[in-house]
């Protein structure tokens, strides 16, 4: 289904920027919609979207000849990278995912917040002392590394190593979904996987001799049914919680500041009732989605609103879209810190629903208490368009230079 008038380009920086107008219309007139010169169906009709996120046996998160399509010419660098648990199906994703889950439970999440509430604080000392500063670099990108590195039990200098690869697999990951990635950038990838690899090997041994309480530890420990993780498994679910954790919410702490600046009656509410902060976040992460859209590869013959969809076909939910659609919101396009009903999808739904919500949640509302609590105000510091990283995947600002006032 297309349209000679209607046109959504996910490359282009204007649909990037505001693509809520584009996402209203696509749903009400356009619900799949096939892309000029993409090989990509665009779904955004919460719906569609939370279907096809549920139903694991027609739509395959396995989309790696898509991301990785360079290293099936070197095959001698595809033996760097192991299945990466995000992108897998079926018996293997489920084995996995019940091994995590017993390891990374909720209690040792909610045993991180008092080093997360220390961290912020440094981070806010010094961003107070200067008063201005790019918050990206000050807070809201050095803060979810820091929080991996608790969780990992390793020392807090790290976190600038641990950001450098997390940005290398995430910049290909993101890039390979509609467009190749060259041979530099998936050589980089590949570098950035070795020395990742060489540190957690490290770190997995020490905890093989010399338990501690930190998620290596027991996901090294977990069993599953007298199954335990390999070690090239360990790897890999080291390497998806660097990556996981990292980006996305970074995102989320940048959207949150901006949202608030941008909607000054919802922050009044905040500074006046604190205990709206649950909800606050929450409603960041529906109103303004750090991941806007998610592929999925039709594994068989389906039909989306009398289209039929062939096996192979690269589709995009537009979770960003989903989690403005009428039909489930009132009010969809009103930022309510106080929002009750709140369904979003931004951490995904069914088997690959994301497995660090409750730590991304949690690390939002630390910043977010700890800044309310910590300044007097906070301002951007010019009326200029905030940069956006290049990525139509994610939404997240490259910089935020911005004005703070202690309290």
């Amino acid at each position: 289904m297309n349209s000679q008038d209607f046109a959504f380009d996910p490359l282009n920086e204007a649909t990037r920027r505001s693509p809520f107008s584009l996402y209203d219309r696509a749903r009400r007139e356009f619900p799949v919609y096939e892309h000029c010169g993409l090989p990509v169906l665009s779904v955004f009709r919460y719906a569609d979207v939370e279907a096809i996120l549920k139903d694991a046996e027609t739509w395959s998160s396995n989309f790696a000849r898509f991301v990785q399509p360079y290293l099936l010419e070197r095959p001698e660098l595809a033996e760097e990278m192991p299945p990466f648990f995000a992108t897998s199906d079926g018996e293997y994703h489920r084995r996995m995912r019940s091994l995590v889950n017993k390891a990374f439970t909720a209690r040792m999440v909610r045993a991180l917040e008092p080093g997360m509430r220390a961290a912020v604080d440094a981070l806010l000392d010094k961003a107070l002392e200067q008063g201005e500063v790019d918050l990206v670099p000050a807070l809201t990108a050095p803060f979810p590394i820091q929080v991996i590195a608790q969780l990992l039990g390793v020392p807090a200098e790290d976190a600038p190593q641990f950001q450098k690869w997390s940005r290398e697999l995430t910049q290909n990951q993101v890039q390979g979904v509609l467009s190749l990635p060259g041979p530099e950038m998936v050589e980089r990838h590949v570098e950035a996987t070795r020395a990742m690899h060489a540190y957690f090997k490290t770190l997995i041994e020490e905890r093989r001799v010399k338990p501690r309480e930190d998620l290596v530890s027991a996901l090294v420990a977990v069993q599953d049914e007298g199954a335990r993780l390999s070690y090239p498994e360990l790897l890999q679910m080291l390497t998806v919680l660097l990556v996981a954790g990292n980006a996305t919410t970074t995102a989320l702490i940048s959207n949150m500041m901006v949202e608030l600046l941008a909607h000054r009656d919802q922050l009044a509410r905040l500074r006046n009732d604190p205990g709206l902060i649950p909800t606050a976040v929450d409603e960041v992460l529906r109103f303004a989605s750090p991941v806007q859209a998610m592929p999925r590869l039709a594994l068989k013959r389906a039909e989306l609103h009398g289209r039929q969809v062939e096996p192979g076909q690269l589709i995009l939910v537009w979770i960003g879209s989903a989690n403005r659609d009428p039909a489930v919101f009132e009010r969809p396009d009103e930022f309510d810190v106080g929002r009750t009903y709140n369904p979003h999808l931004a951490f995904g739904i069914g088997p690959h629903a994301c497995i660090g919500s409750l730590l991304a949640t949690l690390e939002g509302q630390v910043v977010l208490r700890a800044t309310l609590e910590r300044t007097r105000s906070f301002e951007l510091t010019n009326d200029e368009p905030l940069p956006l990283h290049s990525s139509f995947v994610a939404r997240s600002y490259a910089r935020l230079p911005m004005r703070l006032v202690p309290a």
